[in-house]
């Protein structure tokens, strides 16, 4: 059985006004792999996501999807393989209650009321809105609308989810909520692409990112990797997160290891650096 979640073969799309969105695009994602995809404004990456998950099709190459080719697979069979969350939350809510919002997917799926009952009693326990069930969506705050949203995919038992933009909007304890909540999918086996400006959280959560320019990838590879080409994302207009350009500034003058993605990181290096003084300085003693 093949370990390809999604495997794209020279994908190119242009749209009907004759502009060329995204060409010859070749990425392979493994079952399991936690994915960013970045770039600029106008890169590629929601026309990326619209081939992947069926909303437009390719104009040249193919996409497939645990397998199939999506070109012969209906965009409602899809839906129960890739769970897309849209940048904007509110685009998908339209149920009176969070339970209703929830349970509106599996509903269509024919599953029996108690297979139902236990899809959104665990989507909701997994996005920590148990006690919101009865609320009305709308009314609740923009991370916990998020959260219905990201609950209402999960409960479809998708295994592939893709979120664009799912922190766009959030304040900083938001951004952190729900994309802890990704990660805790990732390690449940889920594999998981997200689109995101958000730099510090590209370094914090995923393992690889892919890099679109100008509807080509300019760079795929493990997320450090990609962080550790500062002069190349500036063709993107795009910086590595600030903690990575701080420990690049003190490479200079202190011994760091590689390239940093976070204040742990560099945190656990400096302490390590300070031991390994300290240690040199006792056995001069």
């Amino acid at each position: 059985m093949s370990d390809s979640a999604i495997k794209i073969e020279n994908l190119s799309y242009r749209y009907e006004k004759g502009s060329l969105a995204l060409h010859n695009i070749n990425i392979e994602i493994k079952k399991g792999e936690f994915v960013g995809i970045i770039g600029q404004n106008g890169a590629g990456k929601s026309t990326l996501l619209k081939n992947i998950t069926g909303l437009l099709r390719p104009t040249t190459g193919r996409v497939q999807v645990n397998g199939r080719d999506t070109i012969n697979v209906p965009v409602s069979d899809l839906a129960l393989e890739v769970g897309f969350v849209l940048q904007n939350p509110d685009r998908q809510l339209f149920a009176a209650t969070v339970m209703e919002e929830v349970a509106y997917g599996p509903k269509n799926m024919g599953l029996s009321q108690e297979q139902i009952k236990e899809r959104v009693d665990y989507a909701l326990n997994a996005v920590g809105l148990s006690h919101l069930r009865e609320a009305f969506p709308p009314a609740l705050s923009k991370g916990d609308r998020a959260k219905v949203v990201i609950a209402s995919v999960l409960a479809m038992g998708p295994q592939i989810i893709i979120l664009d933009e799912p922190t766009s909007g959030q304040d900083y304890r938001g951004c952190y909520q729900i994309m802890d909540i990704a990660q805790e999918f990732n390690k449940r086996g889920h594999t998981l692409l997200v689109v995101t400006h958000h730099m510090a959280l590209v370094a914090e959560y995923t393992n690889r990112t892919v890099v679109l320019m100008n509807g080509s990838v300019l760079m795929d590879a493990s997320t450090r990797e990609v962080f550790s080409h500062p002069d190349k994302l500036k063709m993107t207009h795009i910086t590595p997160p600030q903690i990575t350009q701080v420990a690049r500034a003190l490479q200079p003058r202190i011994p760091l290891s590689g390239t940093i993605l976070n204040v742990k990181e560099l945190g656990d290096e400096l302490l390590a650096l300070k031991g390994k003084k300290r240690g040199r300085v006792g056995s001069a003693g």
